[in-house]
């Protein structure tokens, strides 16, 4: 990558490199060990000058997506996460039997269904073809393919103009940001709204969330930018929340630009705290790389001294951050045996690179480990309160970002 995806500019600056490890979410058969595996620099850089934080697009959307392994339905609180979304956005834009809706990578429905139960016409825009049968199966009106202008005026042309597009945890998932802010617009009404939420740069950076950076992850905002890649394609930020979800993300609330107005006092307000932060500047990101190796030092350190000291070690959740963090890290069986997912499609597979089985979530409670080395660490509150049973035998629970931080589970 030579220059910036968004602003064409040639001075990239590197923010951290990772190495070299294979894509996220390639989970491999038992019949794959023995095979090589592909592996691809992991290398964040950022612009100086519009200050999108990116990595070189080294695989495909077609390559990840065309047959997903991430389900969303799984996770509890991301569920509940989008029901009180529909029915906030419901509230604040009127929707109602009238109105249509479009997610773009709306995955196996988690979102939708929950419009659908509301009686208001929507449609799902998702390349997998796997959790799109899902989402169809589960009553969600679903079109598999990816977004792009042409796809946007294509369903535009069928369905009619979107009175809201929804895009959650998607925007730094396609290379293509242009074209994809472009596609938005080609399906959002003239008077409507486009919300979308992905993690914000400023608490990836302050907190230590490097696991978040892999392949899938084309780029990473923070609302500065944001509003330059949405003004890319005809789209204007007009407000911005700043939600807890994976570990700290941004909704951006904007409307084509004709019709937009006055951004927020929220727009404004963020914008003055990651300026504070440093982050339109080399400075905030320079004790970056030095705070990720120190996460790694104190993983290794504790793995490897509770193995000397007999003690057993398991994870939970093979999530795609889990798979940044174990193949930066070097951690293979010897250090943690194996790890648990609710997903069913992940059990008798292994993690991509580190070759750690992944087994039912049951195996925990009949092999009664020591610690439970929580992956997926951006849903303590949830899976702190699912892990409680490890009390039981006096287990504890590992969170190992922003800081590495065992805990006592109680009942």
């Amino acid at each position: 990558m030579t220059r910036c995806r968004l602003c064409g500019s040639a001075a990239l600056a590197s923010v951290v490199d990772l190495g070299a490890t294979p894509p996220c979410e390639s989970f491999l058969a038992a019949d794959q060990l023995d095979r090589p595996e592909p592996a691809y620099p992991l290398h964040l850089r950022v612009c100086t000058e519009c200050w999108l934080a990116q990595i070189p697009p080294l695989i495909t959307p077609e390559e990840t997506f065309t047959q997903y392994a991430y389900f969303s339905s799984y996770s509890t609180s991301w569920v509940e996460h989008a029901r009180t979304f529909v029915t906030d956005a419901a509230a604040r834009l009127g929707l109602g039997a009238g109105s249509f809706v479009v997610e773009v990578a709306s995955n196996d429905g988690y979102l939708l269904k929950h419009v659908v139960d509301r009686g208001i016409r929507c449609l799902g825009i998702e390349p997998s073809v796997n959790v799109g049968a899902a989402a169809r199966d589960a009553g969600v009106p679903t079109l598999t393919a990816f977004l792009d202008p042409a796809t946007g005026s294509d369903v535009r042309a069928e369905h009619g103009p979107a009175d809201l597009v929804v895009a959650n945890n998607v925007y730094a998932h396609i290379p293509d940001v242009v074209g994809f802010t472009r596609g938005l617009r080609a399906l959002v009404a003239d008077d409507g709204w486009v919300s979308i939420e992905v993690q914000h740069l400023l608490t990836l950076i302050e907190e230590n969330q490097y696991d978040t950076i892999y392949h899938e992850h084309f780029q990473y905002y923070t609302v500065a930018a944001a509003a330059r890649a949405l003004a890319s394609g005809g789209l204007t930020l007009v407000d911005v929340e700043l939600l807890p979800t994976h570990g700290g993300s941004i909704r951006l609330w904007a409307r084509p630009e004709g019709v937009a107005g006055e951004p927020s006092r929220r727009v404004a307000a963020v914008l003055d705290r990651e300026k504070a932060a440093g982050l339109q500047e080399l400075s905030g990101y320079a004790e970056f790389a030095a705070r990720v190796a120190k996460v790694r030092r104190d993983l290794l350190r504790f793995l490897i001294e509770a193995a000397e000291r007999g003690e057993t070690v398991v994870g939970y959740g093979a999530p795609g951050k889990g798979n940044t963090l174990l193949n930066h890290c070097g951690i293979r069986p010897d250090l943690l045996p194996y790890t648990v997912d609710r997903n069913p499609y992940k059990h008798g597979r292994f993690t991509p690179g580190t070759r750690i089985p992944i087994l039912a979530p049951e195996r925990i409670a009949a092999d009664r480990p020591d610690y439970v080395l929580v992956l997926p660490w951006n849903l303590r509150a949830e899976l702190t309160e699912q892990l409680s049973f490890v009390h039981e035998w006096g287990g504890r629970l590992v969170f190992p970002i922003p800081e590495l931080s065992i805990v006592e589970v109680e009942r």
